[in-house]
């Protein structure tokens, strides 16, 4: 199934040049394009891509804002794409807010081709990403920047059962799948299936949101191992 992708960035040469990647990809296909925040929201809603590439600052309506457009729809608009933030900068807390927005993640615009076409391919298939080189400075840098905002022993945790709340954790660490099951001593397929139960009592829409979460419920500490 081709991925359908729209690219919201005020840089045209940045469009045009993620666009001839994308599009080389036989799974990709880039259905749009738009200069600002506000424009990038009437064309996903035109368009209905898969995935939608948006650019953290813009002039008219910031990618922030854009990014709350579509995942918190008005009533009578059914289509909720992925939201893949784009940034120049390791941390930034446009990306905070957008992942709390429901974001699936964000990566940097200086990231190799191959990474942003894998992005591209893991955000459709429902993951979360955050970029690697930064996942998890910015999960330190989320916990400790942000103490007040952290709701001590949040009641949701009671739903998780002990291994549930042990793969949460580990997610919130920055730690892969693979790397969860190696360390449980688990089959990784298990591992997915503890991850889904975790989202669906927990009310999360992926990994990303769930990392904020596991730092704001008090589940993990800052600077704990």
């Amino acid at each position: 199934m081709t991925i359908r992708v729209i690219i919201v960035d005020d840089q045209s040469m940045v469009r045009a040049g993620f666009a001839a990647l994308l599009n080389a990809q036989s799974d990709i296909d880039v259905v749009g394009e738009a200069p600002d925040g506000k424009e990038g929201v009437q064309v996903s809603r035109s368009t209905h891509p898969d995935v939608v590439l948006m650019d953290v600052r813009m002039p008219e309506m910031d990618g922030l804002a854009a990014a709350k457009e579509l995942l918190d729809p008005p009533p009578g608009v059914v289509h909720q794409p992925k939201v893949l933030m784009l940034t120049t900068f390791d941390v930034d807390d446009y990306v905070y807010a957008a992942l709390r927005a429901g974001a699936s993640g964000f990566l940097l615009k200086d990231a190799p081709p191959a990474d942003l076409i894998a992005a591209v391919r893991v955000i459709a298939a429902g993951e979360a990403l955050l970029a690697p080189t930064v996942t998890k400075r910015l999960i330190a840098d989320f916990a400790k920047t942000r103490p007040a905002n952290r709701k001590s022993n949040s009641p949701l945790l009671k739903s998780l059962t002990p291994r549930e709340a042990e793969v949460l954790e580990l997610i919130a660490r920055g730690l892969s799948n693979q790397e969860i099951a190696q360390k449980l001593v688990l089959a990784e397929q298990t591992v997915k299936t503890h991850i889904g139960r975790v989202l669906a009592k927990l009310g999360l829409r992926d990994r990303a949101q769930a990392v904020i979460f596991a730092y704001e419920s008090g589940l993990v500490e800052p600077g704990g191992q």
